[in-house]
């Protein structure tokens, strides 16, 4: 553009050369308007002293720290004055800096520090693998499959998974859990799976013959007898829930505590036969199909469980979609569904109206659901059959599948109830329940005197 039509031209070149040359910062060659004119002048009377536009363009150029990041100078306009003295929510840079950079404004992240960073052992589901020692106890309906965690030496917890999972699916997370973890040191836990329904099983002989309900209660009196185990602590999840019921109404002798989750204790209504009927049916011939699967969610979650853990929802379904073999988990659900009832009653034998067989569990209970599980009127039910001096009902909020949704309440109930009931988490605390015994009726003496 011609200099007299207004244009711009190079400053010259700072080396001293003569030379112009082309740099970023240039000068209007025009003659200044009249508006530019008053705005000099002005500014020029407002200065007091000729070193004042010196003394300002130094303090200008000294470097400041703001909000952690360090600044080359202040932007201030003609009076000294600092233009904007908040943090720019984004960069400014230009259109053509922007597309030139590859990039787009975004918010300063300058000297990120993280505080507060604490380590949580992760609930590991491959570890429990590891650590258990993998058994097969033989049975008169065959082999079982019994993971050992802990050392045999210890107080024994036999547990028992529910529909479509095995031990590793249904217990690895829970006890892994670090209160659970610390709970282990003093007992040693055998998981026992359902025949035919461990991870990567094959598929049963047509001929074989799945065992009821009542036969899979059995089958725990040889696992028992195979390690020597006088009496155990049950821990059960839905169907496990029932048949560790079950074996414990039959062997009172043999359970010292029972911890069941979702536990029924009834036989199967007309829905679940039906709903379960279809089931097995499309497992046999079709394999695990997707209504199948909406099934087993909502078993174990409930309704919409994706709202509350999107991704534990999406493991599980991985997990009934790879790891079930369906043939195996039909008999299964045949056998649950097929189910009778436990013939429980609170009131004692020989009162009017009740049968005669009809007794309640004589060990400790305690009865836990979820309150967003669909199984929450059977724990009532079964609840109203336990003999409330040695039985509790504890239903935990927001979680339908107790376990992986709410493990820290779940293990805090589970060690109160054992410490409660006598099983020592440690020689301390029996000393300290000694001690405090001690001087409760110390305490007691000395007011019986002192009246």
């Amino acid at each position: 553009m011609p200099q007299a039509e207004g244009g711009y031209v190079s400053l010259p070149a700072v080396n001293g050369n003569g030379s112009a040359i082309y740099q970023s910062t240039t000068e209007p060659s025009a003659p200044p308007s009249v508006f530019e004119s008053v705005k000099r002048v002005i500014g020029q009377a407002i200065k007091s002293t000729p070193g004042d536009s010196e003394e300002l363009l130094r303090s200008e150029r000294q470097p400041v720290i703001v909000g952690g990041v360090r600044l080359s100078f202040r932007d201030r306009d003609k009076t000294g004055k600092t233009l904007n003295t908040k943090m720019p929510s984004a960069p400014t840079h230009t259109a053509e800096e922007a597309h030139l950079l590859g990039t787009m404004p975004v918010d300063p992240m300058d000297d990120i520090e993280l505080r507060s960073v604490q380590l949580h052992f992760p609930n590991a589901r491959g570890s429990i693998l590891e650590a258990c020692d993998q058994r097969r106890v033989p049975t008169d309906k065959g082999d079982i499959h019994v993971a050992i965690q802990g050392d045999t030496s210890k107080p024994a917890i036999v547990t028992y998974h529910d529909l479509g999972l095995n031990y590793a699916t249904s217990f690895a997370g829970f006890f892994n859990f670090p209160v659970m973890r610390g709970l282990l040191e003093n007992f040693c836990v055998y998981h026992v799976t359902a025949p035919g329904q461990e991870e990567g099983a094959p598929a049963l002989p047509e001929d074989y013959v799945y065992p009821t309900m009542d036969e899979l209660a059995a089958q725990l009196l040889f696992v028992l007898s195979h390690f020597g185990l006088k009496s155990v602590i049950g821990f059960g999840v839905g169907a496990g829930a029932n048949i560790l019921a079950r074996f414990a109404h039959g062997h009172p002798d043999k359970v010292g505590a029972l911890c069941l989750i979702n536990c029924v204790s009834t036989q199967s209504g007309w829905i679940e036969w039906g709903y379960q009927s279809f089931n097995a049916r499309f497992l046999r011939t079709k394999g695990m199909t997707q209504g199948v699967i909406d099934y087993l969610m909502w078993h174990h979650f409930g309704r919409n469980p994706e709202e509350r853990n999107h991704d534990l929802v999406q493991m599980y379904k991985q997990h009934f979609e790879r790891a079930v073999n369906p043939t195996n988990l039909a008999m299964l659900i045949n056998a649950y569904i097929h189910r009778n009832d436990l013939h429980l009653a609170r009131t004692p034998p020989g009162t009017p109206g009740t049968e005669t067989a009809a007794t309640t569990l004589k060990m400790p209970v305690i009865n836990i659901t979820g309150s967003l599980s669909p199984h929450v009127d059977d724990t009532v039910t079964f609840n109203g059959r336990l003999d409330p001096t040695n039985s509790s009902w504890m239903k935990i909020s927001d979680c339908a599948l107790v376990l992986e949704e709410q493990p820290a309440k779940l293990a805090e109930a589970f060690r109160l109830f054992l410490q409660g009931e006598g099983y020592a988490v440690g020689t301390l605390q029996k000393l300290a329940r000694k001690i405090s015994m001690a001087s409760r009726s110390s305490s007691t003496q000395i007011e019986l005197s002192v009246q």
